[in-house]
């Protein structure tokens, strides 16, 4: 029994390892930040220049034939969407989008979502790289 006791401690010790150890070891894109640029008012409208980051958070460049986007959702609905580039580890691409809203809206009443799209199998992550952070919001 005394002997079985630090055995089991060993074995409770290595689960943290081998949790890590069964971490993403492929391309896993996250959308790491959302920021409005600038806004611009005019007389009727006012314009959002959002601008959005795409990285690869994984250790494996993507295949160069991947296809993915980040889509503009609003109610679930898309409006828009922006093409991202393949990716190697570590690389970001930006995305760029203006919302336009007329000048009498009230703030904080309409919200944004972007959300990463794979299309091709190629830009799908493999089934140990899910992201977290494939979508983020905003509130106008």
């Amino acid at each position: 029994m005394r002997r079985l006791i630090p055995v089991c401690v060993f074995a409770i010790a290595l689960i943290p390892a081998w949790a890590s150890a069964s971490a993403c070891q492929g391309a896993d894109l996250a959308l790491t930040s959302l920021t409005v640029a600038s806004v611009t008012h005019g007389r009727y409208l006012t314009s959002y220049h959002l601008v959005g980051t795409v990285t690869n958070v994984g250790n494996v460049a993507q295949n160069p034939g991947a296809m993915q986007f980040v889509d503009v959702k609003q109610y679930g609905q898309r409006l828009d969407d922006r093409g991202v580039a393949p990716l190697g580890p570590g690389h970001s691409y930006t995305v760029a989008y203006v919302w336009r809203r007329a000048v009498d809206a009230g703030n904080g009443t309409t919200a944004l979502d972007f959300r990463l799209r794979p299309v091709s199998a190629s830009a799908q992550p493999d089934s140990a790289c899910s992201s977290a952070r494939a979508d983020l919001g905003t509130l106008f």
